[in-house]
């Protein structure tokens, strides 16, 4: 098995990396700078020859947000998916599977969901995200291709958890807000295995959400993570402080999405850490 990876450099890159490697399959790292080549020579060094494509590209959102930022975010995923798909259709032999990922922020945040849900949200992201997956599927009639809508990476490494343990390690944890927008998180160990998971099943297609089946509120979040850490937890951090640091990205610390993972469950897929609580005793206990 070969397979390519854009973004196999940062924390879930090189996560998947690792676990296709014990596999024994081979990886071809899509490395940023080859975005810029000539599709010709795109196609030759990075997709001919693979059976699948990882496209995991994209801006980091957990930055503040301008004009010229968003613009950044938006087309840093619509540009790198565009080259792959166009690059596939061109191979001379085609892979047999495109994966590149979406996220949970293509919901609303009032409604519960799974992958039958059409009550996407009117916002930034909600955009960004149905292009973004508009521009993968577009190549659906020719390969398969699934969109893992992704919600909190659960890792020691990377994602937020290393920017959330320093302080809920000394006891500075705080709920967000109210506390009551939802997280739909998964442990990074759980996601691995759902990629894997959806590669050596050929009947997963289309969005699939790579989430925890028990998603919890913040403040639940919030003191599950100190009381594995054995820290309290009473402090709030207030709305109007994030929207200072981060400007309109505090949305994403703000906003929420209840998502369960009908397509996974219901094709046999069965999380080793379902709960917040056996995820971050499994992490940080």
């Amino acid at each position: 098995m070969i397979i390519s990876i854009s973004g196999a450099g940062g924390f879930i890159g090189k996560a998947l990396s690792r676990a296709f490697l014990n596999k024994g399959w081979t990886i071809k790292p899509i490395r940023r700078e080859s975005f810029a080549l000539p599709e010709a020579e795109f196609r030759k060094n990075n997709l001919e020859g693979c059976d699948v494509v990882i496209n995991l590209a994209g801006a980091n959102i957990s930055n503040r947000w301008n004009a010229e930022y968003k613009k950044e975010i938006l087309e840093s995923r619509i540009q790198s998916t565009r080259k792959i798909v166009s690059s596939i259709r061109s191979c001379s032999e085609k892979p047999k599977l495109l994966i590149s990922v979406s996220a949970v922020d293509i919901y609303d945040n009032l409604n519960t969901h799974d992958e039958s849900s059409n009550s996407y949200a009117c916002s930034f992201l909600g955009d960004v995200c149905r292009d973004w997956e508009n521009e993968a599927l577009s190549i659906s009639a020719d390969v398969r291709v699934v969109i893992p809508r992704m919600g909190l990476v659960l890792g020691k490494e990377g994602g937020a958890m290393k920017k959330m343990y320093p302080p809920f390690s000394i006891g500075f944890g705080a709920k967000i807000g109210k506390g009551d927008q939802w997280i739909s998180f998964i442990h990074i160990k759980d996601l691995i295995s759902a990629f894997i998971f959806i590669i050596e099943n050929a009947s997963l297609s289309g969005p699939v959400n790579m989430v925890s089946p028990y998603p919890v509120t913040n403040s639940e979040f919030s003191h599950t993570f100190g009381k594995v850490l054995k820290q309290p937890v009473f402090l709030t951090l207030p709305a109007f402080v994030l929207k200072f640091i981060y400007g309109e990205g505090a949305v994403v610390l703000l906003d929420g999405h209840k998502v369960l993972p009908a397509k996974l469950t219901q094709a046999g897929f069965l999380f080793s850490y379902p709960t917040i609580t056996n995820a971050l005793v499994n992490l940080f206990g």
